[in-house]
C-alpha cells in the first residue's frame, strides 16, 4: 500500500491535482480520503455556535480518529469514513464505508501539521497557490456550493483563513517531498508522482 498525503491551502487547486493523479490509475486501486471528513463532531453546539468555529485551526480536525483509520487501512481493515455537511457545518451522522487499496491518497490543509500523520505518508505533497487566486477560488465554491454570501465568505478569510494558513498551513511546506506551483502548471509533477506511484506499485 501506497499512502500520498496531497495538503495546501484553501482553494490552492488540491481537488484538481488529486484528479489527474488518479485519471490514469486503476479505479479499483485507488482510495481518496478528505480531512474535510473529520471535522470533529459539533451536535452539541448551536448552529449558531458552530458557525463561529475556526475550522481552519488543527484543533477543529479529529486527528486522532484519522489516524486510526489510517492505521486500519495498514492492517488491511475496513472502517466506516464520516460523513460532513458544510451546510450544517457538523457531520451528518453517516458513514461511507472504506477499504484497504493499493494507493490511498489524503487531501486536506492540515495534514501535515501532525507528525503522526505525516509518518503514515510515503509521499507528501504541497499545492501551492497565489493567495489572490485561492480566494477567488474560495468565493466561488462557497457560494455556490456551500449556501454562503460574499460577505460571509470575505469575513472568514481576512478572520480566519488568512491568519490560520500563514501560521499553520505555509509553514507546513517544509516537510513536502514535492511542491506544486498551482494547478495550471503542474503537468511535470503530476507525471512525476505517477511515475513514482507506477514504481511502488
Amino acid at each position: 500500500m501506497l499512502i500520498i498525503g496531497i495538503a495546501g491551502g484553501t482553494g490552492c487547486g488540491k481537488t484538481t491535482v488529486v484528479e489527474q493523479i488518479i485519471a490514469q490509475l486503476p479505479k479499483d486501486e485507488v482510495c481518496v480520503i478528505s480531512q474535510d471528513s473529520y471535522y470533529k463532531d459539533t451536535s452539541n453546539l448551536s448552529y449558531q455556535e458552530r458557525v463561529k468555529i475556526n475550522f481552519d485551526h488543527p484543533n477543529s480536525i479529529d486527528f486522532d480518529l484519522l489516524l486510526q483509520h489510517l492505521k486500519s487501512l495498514r492492517e488491511g481493515d475496513s472502517f466506516e469514513q464520516p460523513v460532513y455537511s458544510f451546510v450544517e457545518h457538523n457531520r451528518t451522522g453517516k458513514t461511507i464505508t472504506t477499504y484497504p487499496k493499493k494507493v490511498v491518497i489524503i487531501e486536506g490543509i492540515l495534514i501535515l501539521t501532525q507528525q503522526e500523520i505525516r509518518d503514515m505518508f510515503d509521499i507528501k505533497v504541497f499545492v501551492h497557490a497565489d493567495s489572490d487566486e485561492r480566494l477567488i477560488r474560495r468565493l466561488k465554491r462557497d457560494i455556490s456550493q456551500r449556501g454562503r454570501n460574499m460577505d460571509e465568505v470575505l469575513t472568514r478569510y481576512q478572520t480566519t483563513l488568512k491568519p490560520m494558513h500563514q501560521q499553520f498551513i505555509e509553514p507546513t511546506k517544509e516537510f513536502a517531498d514535492i511542491i506544486i506551483p498551482t494547478n495550471k502548471h503542474n503537468l511535470v509533477a503530476v507525471d512525476l508522482i505517477r511515475t513514482i506511484i507506477s514504481e511502488k506499485l
